[in-house]
């Protein structure tokens, strides 16, 4: 029996430790749940393991906007109460609060 708990929220604006770039959590998977292939892309020295939380996010760096899968090992929360300017972003979540998340835009079943 799996025992994962998420560390972030949905909502949640966080930061990549390695990588520059941001993004708003929309799903989470209680461990790995994407491709064989897209993990195998992984350098194995960075390959985080399978049995940990994964994040969707709406993210964004400096170039451009994009949804990133990352483990719960490479995320920290980001302090610094920037908005997110993902374009995706209104159709899941409603204005930022100014405190580093967004309020969901529907409900679940």
């Amino acid at each position: 029996m799996l025992k994962t708990q998420a560390k972030f929220t949905l909502g949640q604006i966080v930061r990549h430790k390695k990588h520059p770039f941001r993004g708003v959590i929309f799903d989470v998977d209680a461990e790995f749940a994407n491709s064989d292939e897209w993990y195998d892309n992984i350098p194995v020295e960075s390959r985080p393991s399978k049995d940990q939380p994964f994040y969707h996010l709406l993210a964004e760096n400096d170039d451009s906007y994009y949804v990133a899968y990352v483990s719960e090992q490479n995320l920290t929360p980001d302090m610094t109460g920037e908005p997110i300017h993902h374009p995706d972003l209104s159709a899941m979540f409603g204005d930022y609060d100014g405190r580093g998340k967004y309020p969901l835009q529907f409900d679940f079943n």
